[in-house]
């Protein structure tokens, strides 16, 4: 399949809620946008980035998971111009979410990164290793006594925190591509 022409019918933020959310799943998708603050660390390394990237998130207006971690994607791309963040709706393309299952079901939000000229670069989803830890704690119990995650962190932050790891490490390996280096002269 490919998946750069689906990222090519895929949506913004805006215009995929308006088509696929309802009033009370764009409140929590918001509310989640309201609540995302990037440190000056954190803004510094996005105005780093010079690559073009292409990112085609597969959600759900109506997912959880979605909206507690999909506007945080268009907050780092306010701080990094060079990100193109675009929404498919899962529903609405289900030969999409065949191929992006993961552990052999649909999951959302599941985010694949593209290069500038539509070569797919990387795979990520649909839960961070913060949010799994969390999981686990509230599921299983405590998993994590060795301090790896501090007391009174708050998950959105680690969440946040996971997804800039991902982008970084998309960024540096396009930034690095003997590719599109020549294309780039640098």
């Amino acid at each position: 399949m490919n998946l750069f022409a689906k990222f090519q019918e895929a949506l913004p933020y805006a215009e995929f809620m308006a088509r696929h959310g309802t009033p009370a799943y764009g409140a929590r998708w918001r509310r989640t946008f309201e609540q995302v603050t990037l440190t000056p660390a954190q803004r510094e390394l996005l105005g780093q980035f010079t690559r073009e990237t292409n990112v085609l998130v597969l959600a759900g207006a109506w997912c959880g998971d979605c909206s507690a971690q999909c506007p945080i994607f268009d907050r780092f791309a306010e701080a990094a111009p060079v990100l193109t963040v675009r929404y498919l709706d899962r529903d609405a393309h289900p030969d999409a979410q065949r191929e992006l299952r993961i552990n052999g079901g649909d999951r959302v939000p599941v985010v694949v990164f593209f290069s500038e000229d539509g070569h797919e670069v990387a795979r990520y989803g649909e839960r961070t290793l913060s949010r799994y830890r969390a999981l686990m704690a509230e599921q299983v119990g405590e998993v994590c006594a060795s301090g790896v995650v501090p007391a009174g962190d708050r998950l959105l932050a680690r969440v946040t925190q996971d997804w800039l790891d991902e982008f970084e490490r998309v960024q540096w390996l396009l930034r690095l591509s003997p590719r599109l280096r020549q294309k780039h002269g640098d």
